[in-house]
């Protein structure tokens, strides 16, 4: 795999305040890659670095072998960008705006091509009608359509989701997807820590400026997340027993067996022993941590602290 974006030892001091604080992280081509962080933690000024929007006080941040800070005029028609703040040209139509948009481009797009961009995001059957009546939904989308006329290599998705009712959701997930199997790496920042996890091929978590974990979602509930915890429904005392007897951490609640995972392969296992001894099950449930828990449990802990770029 070749490396689109790398991160080298990035600073960014603000008088007394230093809110990037010698980061490095590394961004595959064709993969999404997330930037998570509760607000002040330091991810949107690295963003914002890595957009040229700002430069670090230090260290070195190259975007498709470019340094942003040196030489961002030579990837800028190579990266598309769409803000958390978008809004669409409201008195102009989607068709419109694309062509428009792709002119400060320098590309002149024919109408058929401004069609085919739409449909690419889904937005073809609305394409004639004024921004300003589309769902909001449909205006992140357009947003996309707007972020893509360039044909980028890389594109930056600043809280893509925020605001949108369930189903628009999905809809800009599944063209997330889309995006990416078309070859298009993707940095994607989101408080929405289940999208993270859903869409995610690498994660790197902030806090205080540095970042605190990195990795697939896996690797980092594995390594910071909580046992999974299988609960026996109507178990019962006998359950308990036979659990315990088979060296495995357990406690009865009510009538049902509660048993620590620390390996998902022994659970097939369990229900042969407990057969053999006569051991009813009801039900099953398996809780794991999800990213979410993860990240709640990261920022609030001393596990940050003193933890290795």
């Amino acid at each position: 795999m070749t490396i689109a974006i790398v991160v080298e030892r990035l600073n960014k001091t603000y008088e007394d305040i230093r809110a990037v604080d010698g980061i490095s992280f590394s961004v595959e081509s064709g993969e999404v890659f997330s930037l998570l962080g509760h607000n002040g933690a330091g991810k949107t000024t690295t963003v914002e670095i890595l957009e040229g929007l700002r430069n670090p006080t230090s260290g070195s941040a190259r975007i498709l072998g470019v340094d942003v800070t040196n030489g961002y005029a030579k990837i800028r028609g190579k990266v598309g960008i769409l803000p958390q703040d978008f809004e669409p040209f409201e008195n102009l139509k989607p068709i419109e705006a694309v062509e428009y948009w792709a002119a400060l481009y320098g590309r002149k797009l024919s109408r058929a091509d401004c069609h085919e961009l739409l449909c690419s995001v889904d937005l073809a059957h609305r394409e004639n009608t004024l921004s300003k009546h589309l769902s909001g939904g449909e205006k992140r989308k357009l947003g996309i359509a707007l972020a893509m006329v360039n044909r980028p290599e890389v594109l930056f998705l600043d809280e893509p989701t925020t605001g949108l009712d369930p189903k628009a959701r999905r809809d800009l997930w599944d063209l997330i997807v889309s995006l990416k199997k078309s070859g298009t790496t993707i940095f994607l920042t989101t408080h929405y820590l289940d999208e993270a996890e859903v869409l995610s091929d690498h994660i790197a978590i902030m806090n205080k400026g540095r970042i605190v974990a990195e990795g697939s979602p896996r690797q980092i509930i594995q390594k910071f997340g909580r046992e999974a915890t299988v609960t026996l429904y109507g178990a019962g005392p006998k359950g308990l027993e036979e659990m315990r007897r088979q060296g495995v951490e357990a406690r009865l609640e009510d009538d049902d067996v509660i048993v620590s995972v620390p390996d998902p392969s022994l659970i097939e296992h369990w229900f042969a022993g407990l057969s053999d001894a006569g051991v009813e099950v009801k039900d099953m449930s398996i809780k794991r941590d999800t990213l979410e828990d993860v990240f709640l449990g990261l920022i609030s802990s001393n596990k940050i602290e003193g933890v290795a770029q």
